[in-house]
């Protein structure tokens, strides 16, 4: 039984207004194939993903004639379902929160938003880092020091000291004074205004390292005797592991 054209999915007939095509559209989002139908991407109209698929198309095609969405497929299923039946996903958060971004649909970003992952990722921990002075900087940094120190190691360290409040700059300087090695060498951290302690930046360190792709852990640091302050009130040694 032959299909009549009104019925035959979105792929290789690409010419002309996508309101005369059929309503079935075939999908290639990263190597995974969906279907699905024009009113359910354009579900939300100010949204990019509806504005891929208003008027004429926007998008490539594959060999095989579907759209072509470059981005990453796993997580589109989880889309596509909070389009169909505005469920919204209880796995993969942050991953489809980066997707839900860049489709930019509003309503399921805000739900995502209220998720206790990504609440406390935005609202708690990331405004807590952006008190802290320099931060991305820092981290980048350190990372520059301990790729430098790599070369034929195994481990190479990295010396932070961490100071919470003014009072405790100013010592950190007289400490810093006082140690026998390069200056330039120590990354510094803080003073900042919020309620995370010294223990939560540090910590706050080992997550964005790691999160680079890093294998990275820390430990008070000791400085040698005639040290005029106790170092580890400061000073921490994070050890990147290399192999």
């Amino acid at each position: 039984m032959s299909i009549s054209p009104e019925h035959k999915p979105l792929g290789k007939q690409v010419t002309g207004s996508l309101h005369t095509l059929s309503p079935i559209v075939e999908l290639n989002v990263g190597g995974e194939m969906y279907t699905t139908t024009l009113s359910t991407l354009k579900k939300h109209p100010g949204s990019k993903l509806a504005e891929m698929f208003t008027g004429q198309p926007k998008l490539r095609t594959d060999s095989e004639g579907r759209f072509f969405i470059d981005r990453p497929g796993t997580y589109f299923k989880y889309i596509l379902e909070y389009l169909r039946s505005n469920q919204v996903p209880t796995q993969c958060i942050q991953d489809v929160y980066r997707e839900a971004l860049f489709y930019d649909i509003e309503p399921l970003i805000k739900q995502l938003e209220d998720s206790p992952q990504i609440f406390g990722e935005l609202v708690a921990r990331k405004q807590f880092l952006a008190r802290v002075p320099s931060y991305s900087e820092n981290i980048e940094l350190m990372i520059r020091i301990a790729r430098a120190e790599a070369v034929a190691s195994r481990c190479s360290g990295v010396i932070v000291c961490v100071v919470r409040t003014e009072e405790d700059a100013a010592r950190c300087q007289d400490a810093l004074n006082s140690l026998d090695m390069d200056k330039k060498s120590v990354v510094k951290f803080g003073p900042w205004k919020a309620a995370p302690s010294i223990s939560d930046l540090l910590d706050c360190i080992q997550m964005d390292v790691a999160a680079k792709g890093y294998k990275i852990s820390f430990q008070p640091h000791v400085a040698e005797k005639g040290f005029r302050f106790k170092s580890h009130d400061f000073f921490y040694k994070f050890l990147f592991t290399w192999w």
